[in-house]
């Protein structure tokens, strides 16, 4: 068998990348923002990994504020377990940055690494999908979400009422995408 030189880059993408031929067309202020984009994404994705170890070895940082460290610190305070997969169907699961649950309150906390700000629903969604994983009524239970970013972090503490519409909403929406893969897919 031939030595392939270009093995290692089997799976993945290049940044100019024919299939992701729009770059053509930019001009040099947006090929650079996009590159940047990239790259922003790339140190997200590894310190997220970073924390979850962290995490997992129980192994603090120093106590300032910046958003790893208390974001890292924590999660280890309240003993969450990182990087946790929720799972309602194929079509609808995710990965929880980190969790615990007590029995009484689901805490689900989320790093955020990037410039922008963003939304608590994906910690809903994340707590909609716990209960529907483990067949919780989120009446029953309560709920602390955060999420870190811009070295401090934003609570939630929504209702039941607002974790079961959440609920049925990945219900009736698992289910329109299911009928369409199974009758057109």
């Amino acid at each position: 068998m031939p030595y392939d030189p270009y093995s290692r880059l089997k799976g993945t993408h290049a940044v100019l990348s024919p299939s992701t031929y729009h770059w053509i067309d930019y001009d040099d202020d947006k090929m650079a923002n996009v590159t940047r984009n990239r790259l922003a994404t790339e140190r997200g994705t590894r310190f997220h990994s970073l924390a979850a170890e962290l995490i997992a070895l129980k192994i603090k940082l120093p106590r300032k504020a910046e958003t790893l460290n208390l974001y890292v610190n924590d999660c280890i305070g309240y003993g969450m377990q990182p990087d946790v997969m929720v799972y309602h169907n194929d079509y609808c699961y995710g990965c929880m940055d980190a969790h615990s649950f007590d029995g009484k309150v689901l805490r689900i906390s989320d790093l955020k690494t990037g410039e922008t700000p963003t939304s608590m629903k994906q910690l809903l969604i994340y707590a909609a999908l716990y209960c529907l994983q483990h067949a919780i009524d989120p009446r029953s239970i309560g709920f602390i979400l955060r999420k870190y970013q811009f070295c401090t972090y934003e609570e939630h503490r929504p209702t039941g009422d607002e974790i079961a519409w959440y609920m049925d909403r990945i219900r009736t929406r698992a289910a329109i995408v299911k009928d369409i893969y199974d009758t057109e897919g």
